[in-house]
């Protein structure tokens, strides 16, 4: 079994670049660690942390393929993010002008949560400690 430490990061391709960044950073909160264009590949790679702590590389790239995410398609589902209280944060999405699915209860846990998605339509949940 490998001896793994914690989550190290997870990368992001958008398709602009500049749309996703402001997303990340500006609705979802997320700190610029670092910034780099690497010209030979007309991309860039933005290092964002949450709390300090880093956690998403977002890409661009010419022309990417598109993601199927719904339906649900094999491969990654969705981001996660823990909220003290889902109602005002779907709220302030709401301000934001971004649409939440209706806040459900998980099952299992009893617990709050919802989805929205990002410019790339990447599903996002926000889920209620």
């Amino acid at each position: 079994m490998l001896q793994l430490s914690a989550l190290h990061h997870i990368a992001i391709i958008c398709s602009d670049y500049h749309c996703s960044k402001k997303f990340y950073t500006e609705i979802l909160g997320f700190q610029i660690l670092q910034e780099v264009y690497r010209a030979e590949r007309q991309s860039y790679k933005l290092d964002l942390a949450l709390n300090g702590t880093y956690l998403i590389e977002l890409f661009s790239f010419p022309n990417p393929p598109k993601r199927v995410s719904r339906p649900e398609a094999l491969g990654l589902r969705h981001l996660a993010f823990a909220v003290e209280d889902i109602h005002k944060e779907v709220q302030t999405l709401a301000n934001l002008g971004i649409q939440a699915e209706p806040i459900r209860v998980d099952e299992y846990t009893g617990k709050k949560f919802t989805f929205f998605s990002d410019p790339d339509d990447l599903p996002i949940e926000l889920y209620q400690l």
